[in-house]
């Protein structure tokens, strides 16, 4: 029987298309054994909303991977032209994380976060941020995640107060939710560093334990490096203990001019 997947309209990044590490995280769990394997997913054109998307599972050499795919007509049904929307497979990584600063630190500086902004680049004038209705980093989302990451000591870190209403069945944060964090931190990392990059290509992630919903949790980013039109950041989330909670590194495709200041 063919599995569909839908990501509603609240899941959304740019305006029109969904947040690439919410789906990113939805498109990961097509594909894991277990809640913790390291999962990467690469985006390959932007996501709908609100139409549904076929899952097509492969299995080579042992290994287990997943296109998703969507009809040209965007109606869901896969009689006609399909369009490739993403792919995924296990894939370990080492990462290398800067010490985090606590929750404390990074609502300090939380005032300096670019989506709290009013900004001359925003794509909705009169709007914050450059992402305004973003699920992630949106301060115009009613009900987004607020993760408004601000520069601290070479990198950017958000003080992320989750909400107990966000909690599955258990209480637990989704783990969709945590992949959706490790997002647009990066792209501020290099924003802060002089580069505004293109979109979201490519994420691959871990979960490394369970948070209860309502946690206070903090969010860093940071760049790793550049090659060619490929920027590498580098992210990670850490329970009120300092301990890590989930990692990722993404790939953010291309480059977009910087407008000086804000309006």
């Amino acid at each position: 029987m063919q599995t569909y997947i839908t990501i509603p309209e609240r899941f959304r990044g740019p305006p029109k298309s969904g947040n690439g590490g919410y789906v990113a995280g939805t498109f990961a769990e097509q594909v894991q054994q277990a809640p913790d394997q390291a999962v990467e997913v690469t985006l390959r054109a932007p996501i709908p909303l609100d139409a549904g998307m076929s899952v097509h599972h492969h299995e080579a050499a042992g290994q287990p991977s997943v296109t998703i795919e969507i009809d040209a007509d965007n109606t869901g049904e896969t009689t006609g032209t399909r369009i490739l929307i993403a792919e995924a497979r296990l894939q370990p990584f080492n990462l290398d994380i800067p010490a985090p600063p606590n929750f404390q630190q990074a609502l300090a500086v939380r005032h300096l976060a670019i989506p709290l902004q009013q900004r001359q680049d925003s794509p909705m004038p009169g709007s914050l941020g450059l992402h305004p209705i973003c699920f992630c980093c949106g301060a115009g989302h009613s009900t987004g995640l607020q993760v408004y990451a601000a520069p601290l000591g070479g990198q950017v870190a958000a003080a992320w107060q989750t909400r107990t209403e966000w909690g599955d069945a258990d209480g637990q944060l989704p783990a969709r939710f945590l992949w959706t964090a490790l997002d647009c931190p990066g792209q501020l990392a290099y924003f802060h560093a002089g580069q505004l990059t293109g979109l979201l290509g490519r994420m691959t992630a871990s979960v490394h334990g369970r948070v209860r919903a309502g946690e206070p949790l903090v969010v860093t980013a940071w760049p790793i490096n550049v090659d060619g039109k490929k920027h590498f950041a580098g992210s990670a989330i850490f329970n009120q203990q300092g301990e890590l909670i989930a990692q990722a590194i993404a790939v953010w495709i291309g480059k977009r001019a910087m407008v000086d200041g804000v309006s």
